[in-house]
């Protein structure tokens, strides 16, 4: 009987073994969301690898990828998640018998990029909230879906993803008040969230008006204003944010924007700070500090009035 033999591994990679690697990759993500990112970023570095000529995957090569991605002047996070992905394709290429151990641990030990600083996102005050949950006429089927969608957003502090995958049998009582029961987010972290009860009138009434009782709460609605398949994409929750923020005024305003105004809002009405790490379902407590921007106050900074400015 012939044995089977291994493949011996290899210091130059071909597009197919790298597609291999890629699929096992993608395979071992359980969030759709990473594997949507890391394909988008192993398929940047496959393009830029295979247009030269003949390169070892080593930790030199990867290096000088980093310099080109430095290059393009792509934020510091951006450079750090391609590299990781990077990093994952050469651990699965080793795994596979595709890339000597060797090479793949050079590969570990390449750096990412110092991230300088924090960058300061975008939030709503609760005046601007107020507005931009009531911009959507509740005369249209398609305005009562969107002031719920807009609702659950601000309110609960959802991300796309999570709130195209809501389903009706999720939100259930506990301890007398509604919540998303066991939602499954990023990285399979599972969380209960505590619905507002305005937030629950606005779903009531969408589901009511559009006969929604099973399944995905949001749906698509088409031209002649009648419900529709079985579910929304998270490109239909982003129109719907930027469209009425940019009504109002409110330039560069995501979806994401409005998870960050939720947990910012719960701060500044006295929320405890690990309860809203438990709502928004972060892994680390510095994460939700980021959202809350509480390093660094802007509507009252300290240099304001530090006695050398013009009398009025």
């Amino acid at each position: 009987m012939k044995k089977s033999r291994r493949r011996s591994p290899k210091g130059v990679l071909r597009l197919p073994d790298l597609e291999h690697a890629k699929s096992a990759v993608l395979n071992s993500l359980p969030s759709l969301e990473s594997r949507r990112s890391y394909e988008f970023a192993i398929q940047n570095f496959v393009h830029w690898y295979c247009s030269e000529p003949r390169l070892a995957l080593n930790r030199i090569v990867v290096t000088r990828y980093r310099m080109q991605l430095e290059q393009l002047r792509l934020a510091p996070s951006t450079i750090n998640q391609r590299l990781a992905a990077v990093r994952r394709l050469a651990y699965e290429a080793s795994d596979a018998g595709l890339l000597s151990p060797e090479l793949a641990a050079g590969i570990k030990r390449v750096r990412g990029v110092k991230q300088l600083g924090v960058r300061l996102g975008n939030w709503l005050t609760a005046e601007q909230g107020r507005a931009l949950v009531e911009a959507p006429s509740l005369e249209t089927l398609r305005g009562k879906r969107d002031r719920a969608m807009l609702g659950v957003l601000l309110g609960c502090g959802l991300r796309r993803s999570e709130l195209v995958h809501l389903r009706v049998e999720d939100v259930q009582q506990r301890e007398d008040h509604w919540a998303i029961v066991d939602l499954v987010g990023k990285g399979g972290h599972v969380r209960t969230i505590p619905v507002p009860g305005w937030v629950k009138k606005r779903v009531d009434e969408w589901m009511r008006e559009s006969g929604t009782a099973s399944g995905r709460v949001f749906r698509s609605i088409n031209k002649n204003g009648t419900v529709w398949g079985n579910g929304v994409t998270e490109k239909v929750v982003w129109y719907v944010v930027r469209n009425f923020a940019k009504a109002l005024g409110l330039e560069k305003i995501a979806p994401h924007d409005l998870r960050r105004t939720c947990a910012r809002l719960c701060h500044v009405a006295g929320g405890d700070l690990e309860q809203i790490q438990f709502l928004l379902g972060h892994v680390s407590v510095q994460t939700t500090e980021r959202y809350l921007g509480s390093k660094q106050k802007i509507r009252d900074a300290l240099n304001d009035r530090i006695g050398i400015e013009p009398a009025e």
